[in-house]
């Protein structure tokens, strides 16, 4: 008896459950038949958009408009992953998605004005083209759309997730990106810190001399861990803390300057936007581009 009162608990429990799963798919816009979402502005305003629209302005904002056609589509199928990832794992009523860089930057029309100039409508005009031909295309991983991590410029290597967000991602592991390189601009940048300041930005209880020890590096050469005057940091948090363009990066002590040289630019997990460009330049497609740089994932268009 007891058997069976609690089997049927069990089951009335999994009903609710999938009522709630249920509930929460189909409350997002992402699954109405306009296919609109509610997207929260910079200035606090909730706007309803078509998620096509939406990935216009995300993808004038977050890569660059001259890069190559099929490296503006492997963003576009990239951008629309992360944005319905996003939406899926949203708790907020109020809307689907933010427009800042907790989520994905969007830029408006006018905005887009103001950045392009003269080259407005040739460049609104590719980056439309890139959506439409990639249009619905999202990536999935075990039949769930996948986190689609993306960043700027490699040091030549990507980055496991886990080593960033301490999320164990499968479909993200570090790779080789060699179109990241030296014959980028700003590759490898240089920045120096009067050593006042960069002692108040970590913290540094002692700062009458810099000792820099105990440099654990990852595969990929960025900086898992260093210890900084006995003080123990993580790469991540020094660049957080110094706002350094990645974690690859290299400290010098010059007398009452700090010299700090970075590769690449940003977190370093999933497809690197330069590197995209550097594939479309070779001949590789949007498809390859987004199997090189995200595993065993396959491209489907949304329902």
């Amino acid at each position: 008896m007891k058997n069976k009162i609690l089997l049927a608990v069990v089951v009335v429990l999994s009903i609710i459950a999938l009522g709630v799963i249920s509930s929460k798919n189909t409350n997002h816009s992402f699954f109405d038949k306009d296919d609109t979402i509610k997207v929260k502005t910079k200035e606090e305003k909730i706007e309803e958009l078509k998620i096509e629209d939406y990935l216009v302005g995300v993808l004038a904002a977050e890569m660059p408009a001259s890069f190559e056609v099929e490296a503006l589509k492997a963003q576009a199928v990239a951008s629309r992953s992360y944005a319905m990832y996003k939406i899926l794992h949203n708790e907020s009523e109020e809307y689907d998605i933010l427009t800042d860089v907790t989520n994905q930057s969007y830029i408006t029309k006018e905005e887009m004005k103001n950045k392009w100039g003269t080259h407005y409508d040739f460049y609104l005009n590719k980056i439309t083209n890139a959506v439409k031909d990639t249009e619905k295309e999202v990536l999935y991983y075990d039949d769930a759309i996948i986190e689609a991590f993306y960043f700027a410029m490699s040091n030549g290597a990507t980055e496991d997730a886990k080593s960033v967000f301490q999320s164990d991602l499968p479909y993200i592991k570090a790779t080789t990106s060699s179109w990241d390189n030296e014959t980028l601009n700003n590759f490898k940048v240089t920045t120096k810190f009067p050593k006042k300041a960069f002692c108040e930005s970590l913290k540094l209880e002692e700062c009458n001399k810099i000792q820099i020890d105990k440099i654990n590096r990852s595969a990929s050469q960025r900086v898992n861990s260093l210890v900084i005057n006995n003080q123990e940091f993580l790469g991540t948090e020094v660049r957080k803390l110094l706002n350094l363009r990645s974690t690859d990066f290299e400290i010098d002590v010059n007398n009452d300057e700090i010299i700090i040289t970075t590769k690449g630019y940003g977190h370093g997990v999933g497809m690197s936007q330069y590197g995209a460009n550097g594939m479309a330049k070779e001949g590789y497609n949007y498809k390859d581009i987004l199997a090189h740089y995200y595993n065993d994932i396959t491209i489907n268009k949304m329902v």
